[in-house]
């Protein structure tokens, strides 16, 4: 009985060691820059790279015990000495992952088969209004999020009483999207079959940070640089995508795709100097740009190592959706209860209610956004989904100039327009390759 309760007894002495030690190393740097004084109207506790800093460390009460928790499993040999129990599955299923289950579908071809048999008895009809439906839900979640986030960053909200708050707190908005994107995706897998999920848990941390990092660099960036800029430099996620792709999958891509990265790049540039907010804030345009760099950096690593998993273990994408939302959750929270971030931000929403309908209304639509990506490309495959958010990048822009007053100089739209133009004659070339390896895979096989 001493023997089987030794592991559990050192796993639980690893993390409230490790969770010790992080935690009071938090509370020093807080206490220790908290402590000076700055002659700007911006303490150290309010700059970006400190709330960084104290992020690392609160998502490192998560990664730390993990890392430790693995090594001694491996070292110790525990899963293969110990029989079946509620810790020694709970480990294996984070770091080994499962191989049956009854409820599951047989990982094989017949979940294609249905969907495909089932999209040849839709008439044309029937996949217009599907489409319409795929578009407007995409459309209208997804502007609708772009609207509340620059509103809850950039904007001062007033209560009955004449008080006037900014909210400053990304990671806090980050939790709120992914608790319920979560919660969304968790109660739709227990009540339909899903595909088995052989995948170790742990896998998903990777793609989950790095998911976390680009949504809270979003959000910082909001401070330093105008929503159309981000919302073009999100257009621009090509190159770092082609970037990434190289570095973790080894990918080929076209001349055409290495063109229009040259021209989209071309356009960014032309946007960013013609841009007339931008003239004089060099400090403040350069933390921008740098947090948009590292958004972009991340977001393309968050998409690249999923395809590879999607590649690997042929899970579903409400399974990806929940089990990245799952780390998401655990990593700001914890970081927040670290930081004792959640009393203000309640304290906050207590005191300013309009934002606590924007907050919301910012994670439902961030939730259904998520849910109509993957029923899109489910449907109708990635082209139409790119199509439709690269529609919707430009009406983005356009909404932001006309409701926060944005001003954009002629050299600015023309920026504008060069990227997007990029945008369409890349997905058009894409169409164009992908009918011509058809015809010639098709004319191969009548030969034969």
């Amino acid at each position: 009985m001493a023997s089987n309760q030794g592991p559990v007894v050192v796993v639980i002495l690893l993390v409230l060691l490790s969770v010790g030690v992080i935690y009071t190393l938090t509370q020093l740097l807080r206490s220790m820059l908290g402590e000076e004084e700055t002659n700007s109207k911006e303490g150290y506790q309010d700059h970006w790279l400190f709330r960084l800093a104290i992020n690392q460390l609160g998502y490192a009460t998560i990664f730390v015990p993990g890392i430790l928790i693995y090594k001694y499993v491996k070292a110790s040999k525990y899963l293969e000495r110990t029989g079946a129990n509620c810790f020694s599955e709970l480990l294996r299923c984070c770091f080994v992952g499962q191989d049956s289950g009854e409820r599951f579908l047989p990982a094989d071809s017949s979940s294609v088969n249905s969907s495909s048999s089932s999209s040849a008895a839709r008439s044309a009809k029937q996949d217009a209004l599907l489409l319409l439906l795929c578009v407007v839900g995409l459309q209208g979640s997804y502007l609708t999020w772009g609207l509340l986030q620059e509103k809850v960053m950039t904007q001062k909200y007033t209560n009955d009483n004449g008080d006037v708050g900014a909210f400053k707190d990304s990671q806090f908005l980050v939790f709120v999207n992914r608790i319920l994107a979560f919660l969304l995706s968790g109660i739709y897998i227990t009540f339909t079959r899903q595909p088995r999920h052989p995948m170790p848990l742990y896998k998903y941390i990777y793609c989950s940070f790095s998911n976390i990092m680009s949504s809270w660099c979003q959000y910082e960036a909001l401070k330093y640089v105008s929503f159309p800029t981000q919302v073009l430099a999100k257009a621009c996620k090509v190159i770092p995508v082609m970037i990434m792709g190289k570095i973790v999958s080894h990918q080929k891509y076209e001349n055409y795709e290495y063109l229009t990265a040259v021209t989209i790049s071309l356009g960014m540039a032309s946007f960013m100097f013609g841009s007339t907010e931008m003239k004089g804030e060099t400090i403040t345009t350069f933390s921008g740009l740098i947090l948009l760099c590292a958004y972009l950096t991340f977001d393309s690593f968050t998409s690249n190592w999923q395809s590879a998993l999607f590649s690997q273990y042929k899970m579903s994408s409400v399974q990806m959706m929940c089990g990245v939302n799952l780390f998401s959750c655990l990593f700001t929270a914890v970081s927040l209860a670290q930081q004792g971030s959640f009393a203000s931000s309640i304290a906050f929403m207590t005191q300013f209610p309009k934002f606590v309908v924007d907050c919301t209304l910012l994670s439902v639509s961030s939730a259904v956004g998520q849910l109509f990506i993957f029923y899109t490309i489910s449907v109708f495959g990635p082209v139409v989904f790119v199509i439709i958010m690269t529609v919707r990048q430009g009406l983005a822009i356009l909404l932001s100039c006309l409701i926060y007053q944005h001003p954009i100089s002629v050299v600015g739209m023309l920026g504008i327009a060069v990227v997007f133009s990029s945008l369409f004659l890349r997905i058009y070339c894409n169409q164009r390759i992908r009918a011509l390896r058809r015809r010639m895979q098709n004319g191969s096989t009548t030969k034969v």
